[in-house]
């Protein structure tokens, strides 16, 4: 079996100019990954050619396990001084969204919405250590897998990434000119605000299956980033709302001054832009990674928790709707699981009496995961009104990583804290 390294290849998924993309085996970790070889010749292909791909190389390994997050293609391990060198990968089987860029392939409204919104999220986390990215685009944003409704995605290829905490120098040039905001393609100085623009770019392929900046060679492209303004989406595919013409629209904005300033700014918006009557048959069917992302950071009892801790959240919990009147634990029943109310409000009733009243943040059955021994549930919970339950079970729990336990322990720990204080100030109360 051919190998590069410990990895035993599988199969070869894809190739350009310099560089070569296997699917391999990890002998060690018992895992798929990708590996990304390029050819020693690659690097000796002239001096300014082979410069530049030795440092897109050199960038793109320097940050293996830097960008641990769930929408960003992790980096294992990376391999420089061999022929040929490489970059082991998360293997991301969905392929990229390119696919999905053309008029008769367009993913659903909403689809697009989340997509778009968790690279925002991820996009942010890269910023906040130091990266931009530079080379937003389809080719390089992959599916989890092609499935209809499929939303997550994981940014890919960072080896044109400005690193603003070292002081390497950055060469000038890289990226794809479709993608570029107008202070790249002009080689200004650079912040997060040229990849929410390139975002905006893709953002509005994948809703029209066109380029907002297109043009028979890179200079027309260039003159219309820096001088033109694209149509709107609606005005190429019916049924898109004015909110997210808007969105795209200042994403894409030339002056940085009229641009969205921040990420959050940008998945704000989006957000917003997600409970629009537009998508309310679409809330009523399903609970969107986006809104459950967003109720998440507003809930007290995930107010410690990172962003990265929030997306495992949301992939081990299951989230329900619940209509008023509908009873969600029952005194006397067996239950592996606890619950956070996400929206509404509940009661909580103990042999016919009323226990306690909970709202939004606030969680329920939770001697399921802190005393799993005393097994049977001691009250009944019931909706007062329509609500978001978040169901948490304490074996998926207990499979988390060690950063999101404890910040599940943490805000229980809080919780029953809170609740005996109460408790005393109403015994005291009481006597006096």
């Amino acid at each position: 079996m051919e190998r590069i390294g410990k990895y035993e290849i599988i199969r070869q998924l894809g190739a350009g100019a310099t560089s070569i993309v296997y699917l391999a085996r990890d002998p060690f970790a018992q895992r798929e990954v990708a590996i990304k070889a390029v050819n020693a010749a690659a690097f000796d292909n002239g001096a300014h050619d082979g410069q530049i791909a030795r440092k897109l190389f050199v960038t793109e390994a320097s940050l293996a396990g830097k960008l641990e997050h769930p929408h960003i293609v992790q980096i294992y391990d990376a391999v420089a001084d061999a022929d040929p060198s490489y970059i082991v990968m998360e293997y991301v089987p969905g392929g990229t969204l390119e696919p999905y860029t053309k008029p008769d392939k367009l993913l659903p409204l909403a689809d697009v919405v989340e997509m778009i919104f968790k690279c925002s999220r991820a996009l942010e986390f890269a910023q906040r250590i130091g990266v931009i990215h530079r080379d937003l685009k389809p080719a390089n944003i992959l599916r989890g897998n092609a499935t209809a409704g499929e939303t997550d995605v994981k940014i890919s290829d960072f080896g044109a990434a400005l690193t603003l905490t070292t002081d390497q120098t950055q060469v000038a040039g890289i990226g794809s000119p479709a993608y570029m905001s107008p202070q790249q393609v002009k080689e200004h100085p650079l912040n997060h605000q040229t990849d929410i623009f390139s975002l905006g770019v893709v953002m509005y392929q994948l809703l029209t299956g066109h380029l907002p900046f297109a043009g028979s060679n890179n200079y027309s492209i260039v003159y219309q980033i820096c001088n033109t303004e694209p149509p709107p989406p609606s005005s190429l595919r019916q049924g898109i709302p004015p909110s997210l013409d808007a969105i795209v629209a200042r994403a894409m904005q030339k002056s940085l001054d009229a641009r969205y300033a921040t990420w959050d700014e940008f998945s704000f918006a989006l957000a917003d832009a997600f409970r629009n009557e537009h998508f309310a048959e679409l809330r009523d069917a399903r609970i969107s990674d986006t809104e459950k992302f967003n109720l998440l950071r507003k809930l007290v009892f995930f107010r410690d928790f990172s962003d990265v801790d929030l997306w495992e959240v949301l992939r081990l919990t299951e989230w329900h709707r619940v209509r008023q009147g509908e009873v969600l634990m029952r005194e006397g029943e067996q239950g592996a699981y606890f619950c956070v109310l996400a929206q509404g409000e509940i009661k909580v009733i103990k042999q016919g009496k009323l226990l306690n009243i909970l709202s939004a943040g606030e969680c329920f059955g939770e001697m399921a995961y802190l005393t799993p021994e005393r097994g049977a549930r001691t009250a009944q919970v019931t909706a007062l009104r329509d609500a978001v339950v978040i169901r948490v079970g304490t074996e998926s729990l207990a499979r988390a990583s060690q950063s999101t336990r404890h910040g599940f322990d943490r805000a229980l720990l809080r919780i029953l804290v809170e609740r005996l204080d109460l408790a005393n100030t109403r015994l005291t109360s009481a006597v006096l």
